[in-house]
């Protein structure tokens, strides 16, 4: 085939991509399981399923073959069974529960029967039975309003929280268990004060570690704690820490130690404008904090504590890498290829044997056991054009170094001047990376866009993550005037290598990159076209409509009422009697992070400027959808709305598509 005839992946192709996530490794280190997750076009769904490889076969396959979803896999201790989470119930009321499995039987036991799901778990360290984390029941002294009066809710008072539960297998294999749940579930934590994020056993069994939070509320996220729990004798002790926790926590082989990621609280964010991250250990004997082994810069993540070291993971600009860091403060990259994106990592007990996940530039995520390549995803690709990504570096205004990744097509020419199309990534503790995964963008068809004549630039803007404390700093109370310098630097400096038309560029973004896009719609006239996703329009009222205000006091060092004027300065709306530049704007109905009068009001406002907008609610969808479907429409809606406004195609199907 020639190329001239090949064609880039089309939207219902790049939504297509299976997506690979959930790595675990047996301890035995012969098997992995993985969890894959495809579109299934006909359901108008996206199908998790657990795969296994078995090393002396040499061979993938899906754990389960009846058409149903399973997704968390964890090996038993002796690397004989596996389980796993799969939804059971009724109509679209289906909840995860926990099941087993052996490879070498056809049997599977379910476990659990909780009424509201289980949402992680582990195994018993003996293989006898699960931890669990499950929503607590409802009291009886609730359950008895609500027949009297009908269902209303307390806010700020009354949650369910997610509390620790122990099953043991054996017990539910003797007994029916619906009869006797209670005699074979036992909750460790009380579901009034405690809402369990993450835990991790001790290898004795004896003690369990947990994070949480008084309640589910994210609002209350920053007032996260580490509890130690002796299982036998029933005592929970609170570990008195000074920095909120975040990432993952794990025990020592020995359990006499505890590693944790931590940054700090939110009243020093203000204080140091900084989002500071380390590892920290607390010594269970001695009762108190060892000094951080090494400091990283606000990604590292504990994921396991081995006899060689713990296995840590964390970002180093464009890349994310594994290693194992040693007691004495030493890291041993484990990572085959420093430019790539490890998503997740699996190691056994003893250190010897690892499995994770992998892309490096220019491609999509593969499983790799011990650095050898156990899948082959990637061979999607075949038979088509791929865009090709590079990072390129820039200067902004202030003179910080700001880099980005550059999308052009396999017969770039360099001395051609090509529309740009600006996608900025959301967070802003996030970044844009030179490989393909519609997990990263579900929204944009860069691809499409690269077929129909564009180059396409992600600027990873100051306050991205990866690029070290004094670059999030650079963002503190600075949100949207220097982020649109940086943007537009980036856009200036391919306009001066003589590569991008400056009279058609256009921008877009979705959350954060949606703030920044709207940020660009009414603040600047040096773009044709504009598309607006889920985007914050004004600071102010989203402070008080937004699940997590304490995200904005993070980032612009205070409240509305006490300082109203950075909140008037960074916001988009207050620049709306300079718009002029046609915007697209997109918005899920049930998003709770940046709630729908965002998305009113820039809309009204535009349209009292006369601009020409559209916008385009998405019903019962929060930040994404679960229907590929969906992600097509907004996908499609992108490609027709800068196709029409830089390079004057029609739009005439743009509402029906």
């Amino acid at each position: 085939m020639k190329m001239s005839e090949k064609t880039y992946l089309s939207i219902e192709e790049i939504l297509s991509l299976p997506t690979l996530s959930g790595t675990n490794i047996s301890d035995d280190g012969k098997n992995v399981a993985f969890v894959k997750k495809t579109a299934n076009w006909k359901d108008n769904t996206y199908r998790n399923r657990v795969w296994i490889y078995e090393k002396d076969k040499g061979q993938c396959y899906p754990l389960i073959t009846r058409d149903i979803d399973s997704t968390y896999p964890l090996w038993s201790p002796d690397s004989s069974v596996i389980a796993y989470l799969s939804p059971i119930g009724e109509g679209d009321i289906k909840r995860n529960q926990i099941f087993v499995k052996s490879l070498d039987g056809n049997s599977e036991i379910q476990i659990t029967n909780e009424k509201e799901g289980v949402s992680k778990f582990k195994w018993e360290p003996s293989g006898k039975g699960f931890y669990y984390v499950a929503q607590s029941k409802k009291s009886e002294a609730i359950k008895k309003r609500t027949e009297l009066y009908g269902e209303f809710h307390h806010i700020g008072k009354e949650y369910q929280n997610h509390c620790l539960y122990y099953i043991e297998i054996e017990t539910v294999i003797q007994n029916d268990t619906d009869e006797h749940e209670k005699s074979v579930v036992y909750q460790l934590t009380d579901g009034e004060y405690y809402h369990i994020h993450e835990f991790d056993i001790s290898n004795d069994g004896k003690k369990v570690v947990f994070m949480a939070t008084p309640s589910p509320n994210m609002g209350d996220y920053i007032k996260g704690d580490l509890y130690l729990l002796n299982i036998k004798a029933g005592n929970l002790q609170k570990i008195n820490i000074a920095k909120l926790l975040g990432g993952s926590v794990c025990f020592s082989p020995k359990g006499n130690k505890i590693c944790y990621s931590a940054s700090i609280m939110e009243k020093d964010f203000y204080k140091n404008h900084i989002q500071e991250s380390t590892l920290e250990i607390y010594d269970i004997n001695k009762g108190e904090q060892i000094q951080p082994l090494i400091d990283f810069d606000s990604t590292v993540i504990p994921l396991q504590w081995t006899a060689k070291g713990i296995l840590i993971r964390w970002q180093n600009k464009t890349s994310y890498l594994i290693g194992l860091l040693t007691e004495n403060g030493i890291v041993k990259i484990l990572s085959e290829n420093e430019d790539s994106f490890i998503m997740d990592a699996s190691i056994t007990r003893d250190g010897k044997y690892i499995s994770y996940i992998k892309a490096i530039a220019n491609e999509t995520f593969e499983i790799y056991l011990d650095d050898k390549k156990i899948t082959n995803e990637n061979s999607f690709f075949e038979g088509k054009l791929k865009s090709n990504r590079e990072i390129i570096s820039w200067l902004s205004s202030d003179g910080l170094e700001i880099e980005g990744v550059l999308s052009t097509p396999i017969e770039f020419d360099a001395n051609k001047k090509y529309p740009l199309l600006v996608v900025i990534h959301g967070g802003p503790a996030w970044a844009s990376f030179p490989i393909f995964s519609d997990c990263f963008n579900e929204k944009y068809p860069i691809e499409q866009f690269i077929e129909k004549g564009f180059i396409v630039l992600e600027p990873n803007y100051r306050g991205s993550s990866g690029y070290g404390n004094e670059f999030l700093r650079a963002n503190y109370r600075k949100l949207g005037i220097a982020n649109y310098d940086d943007v537009i630097t980036g856009v200036d400096k391919l306009v001066d290598k003589g590569i991008a038309d400056k009279d058609r560029v256009g921008v877009m973004g979705w959350s954060n990159g949606g703030y920044l896009a709207a940020f660009c719609s009414t603040y600047s006239s040096r773009f044709k076209a504009i598309s607006v996703g889920g985007g914050i329009t004004n600071w102010r009222t989203h402070y008080v409509n937004t699940d997590i205000p304490y995200f904005i006091r993070m980032y612009l060092g205070n409240d509305p009422w006490n300082d109203p004027d950075i909140y008037t300065k960074t916001s988009p709306m207050t620049y709306i009697k300079s718009a002029c530049t046609p915007t697209l704007i997109q918005h899920g109905e049930m998003d709770a992070r940046v709630p729908i009068p965002n998305a009113y009001e820039l809309y009204q406002g535009l349209r009292d400027m006369e601009v020409d907008t559209e916008l385009i609610i998405f019903n019962g969808m929060a930040y994404s959808s679960d229907h590929p479907g969906i992600n097509a429409v907004i996908m499609k809606q992108n490609l027709m709305w800068f196709s029409h406004y830089i390079l004057g195609e029609s739009m005439k199907d743009f509402r029906v598509l």
